[in-house]
């Protein structure tokens, strides 16, 4: 067998190696985003469970602004869009567009957090904390929670908007960014369930 022979069957096998460990890494992500589905069902549970403990303090109805919540939203959707045409623009080889779309998904995903901050602190300064009853406890769990994992999202994202501009799409960089997909997008659908049952139900 010739050097070049051997160069080829080495390439080849080093290149079959990075997609099955791609393969194995993005498997290993589904299992975890799985154990965050049973973190959030556990929040919803409590949740339901605290919901009607006001304490003679106020109720959803009370202090929920449903068109603050709707921008805060379509914020999240858009970001879910902007990403999945990053994630176009990646299996189409363009690193400039992933890295500008991106970007924009950041930029979306910081406006929903800072608007999320804004609201929790207003609640807080209007005296309806987390400690003033128990459905404000259980509300202040769950949507931090989210708001905690979208922040995560938000440093994973600036890391590889980093890394995509020093090195490229690399086989490395495009698992990462599709990791980062799935768990963008199970926050988007997280977040539906919270609107739906925390704010669209507690406002009507």
């Amino acid at each position: 067998m010739s050097t070049e022979t051997l160069t080829h069957a080495n390439a080849h096998a080093a290149e079959h190696g990075h997609h099955d460990a791609g393969t194995n890494k993005v498997f290993g992500f589904w299992i975890y985003l799985m154990s965050d589905c049973i973190l959030f069902c556990c929040l919803f549970a409590t949740y339901a469970v605290l919901v009607n403990g006001t304490a003679g303090g106020p109720t959803g109805k009370d202090i929920f602004e449903l068109p603050f919540v709707l921008v805060e939203t379509a914020l999240l959707l858009f970001s879910s869009i902007t990403y999945g045409m990053a994630i176009i623009a990646m299996n189409k080889g363009n690193k400039s567009q992933v890295i500008s779309w991106l970007a924009m998904t950041f930029l979306f995903g910081a406006g929903f957090v800072a608007m999320e901050i804004y609201e929790f602190h207003h609640l807080i300064v209007e005296g309806f904390g987390p400690d003033r009853s128990g459905f404000l406890s259980g509300f202040f769990a769950l949507v931090g929670t989210h708001g905690l994992h979208v922040t995560s999202g938000l440093v994973w994202m600036a890391l590889m908007m980093f890394h995509v501009y020093r090195r490229g799409l690399t086989s490395a960089n495009r698992t990462r960014l599709m990791c980062l997909s799935l768990f963008w997008h199970f926050l988007d659908v997280v977040w539906i369930c919270v609107f739906s049952v925390v704010y669209l139900m507690g406002a009507m």
